[in-house]
């Protein structure tokens, strides 16, 4: 990949992605590089749906069509993310297949505002976040792929809930979108008008409170599995998975209202955030062990606990 083409991502991750970007700084060249133009790829596609309220199904339609001509080499790139994010794919053979999951995915935002259960939810994750997490697998090329992918899958998941659980107030007011499963709602007797016009009550705590914990376990899931990368990988994305999950701290202290303010992570939180974790990763490699130390997410029950969780002894 050009310098130039690298550079055009990096500036797209940059203005948009500014959590993970901080977590990326921290991959090695061969990964950072390659994480730029991904995660531009990824934006330029998101940003077609997620950017164009006043632009026609159709033309929207048109537009991801045009990008996946260009994503699976089938017409000349127009973009310097396109050109470069095709030499990866063919470098790292990542699948046509992922390619077309994700956009998939991408095209079902053009008309799909409101999701019946959490396994719909899924459905559509498997796209626009699985298909994430199998294609930065692919790039940091980790000893045993078919042992990490299905951590990754997980965490990629995880990251994409907490997006959907901190812009629950975004979505609905630039998107009219509502990612929380109308089931949850249902179960909490929140009506969805409620979340529509922004009404926080107790019963839409409890709901977010519900989907926050299931959060939480694929969060666990995913972590789970870095020990599975490359070495040079593992505290970058432990850091990427601290940062996300430290949003659920400032959810929980604002009592699971995302309804009247976006929560976010000031400048020094993150930094903190950063600093905590390499602090423990000096004297612990262990993945597990220093997420559970350092994040957010909260310690498992005893009586949850599974023989996949606590503090091991890395065993690779």
């Amino acid at each position: 990949m050009q310098q130039e083409h690298i550079d055009a991502g990096k500036a797209i991750q940059k203005r948009t992605g500014k959590t993970f970007y901080l977590a990326t700084r921290f991959l090695p060249e061969r990964v950072r590089n390659a994480t730029h133009v991904l995660y531009a790829f990824f934006r330029i596609a998101d940003e077609i749906v997620d950017d164009a309220a006043d632009v026609p199904a159709a033309e929207q339609r048109a537009e991801l069509e045009s990008l996946r001509a260009q994503a699976l080499g089938r017409a000349e790139p127009d973009d310097p993310v396109l050109e470069a994010f095709r030499e990866l794919c063919d470098r790292y053979g990542i699948e046509d297949e992922e390619i077309e999951t994700f956009l998939d995915a991408m095209e079902s935002d053009i008309e799909t505002d409101r999701y019946e259960t959490y396994a719909d939810l899924e459905t559509y994750m498997r796209g626009s976040a699985a298909s994430v997490g199998v294609m930065m697998t692919a790039i940091m090329e980790p000893d045993e792929p078919e042992t990490a992918l299905p951590h990754a899958v997980k965490l990629g998941e995880a990251f994409q809930m907490t997006n959907f659980l901190r812009d629950v107030r975004e979505d609905v007011l630039e998107r009219d979108r509502i990612y929380l499963p109308r089931e949850t709602l249902r179960a909490h007797d929140v009506p969805e008008r409620q979340v529509e016009t922004l009404e926080y009550s107790e019963s839409f705590r409890d709901a977010m409170a519900e989907e926050l914990r299931r959060t939480e376990d694929l969060y666990r899931e995913g972590v789970a599995g870095i020990r599975y990368l490359p070495e040079d990988c593992q505290l970058p994305v432990l850091l990427a998975a601290v940062l996300y999950a430290e949003h659920h701290a400032v959810i929980r202290d604002r009592e699971y209202d995302v309804l009247s303010a976006d929560p976010s992570l000031s400048t020094v939180r993150k930094l903190k955030c950063l600093a905590k974790t390499r602090w423990h990763w000096h004297w612990n490699r262990d993945p597990e062990a220093v997420f559970a130390r350092v994040s957010a997410i909260p310690a498992l029950e005893p009586d949850r606990r599974g023989p996949e969780h606590g503090d091991r002894v890395p065993t690779r």
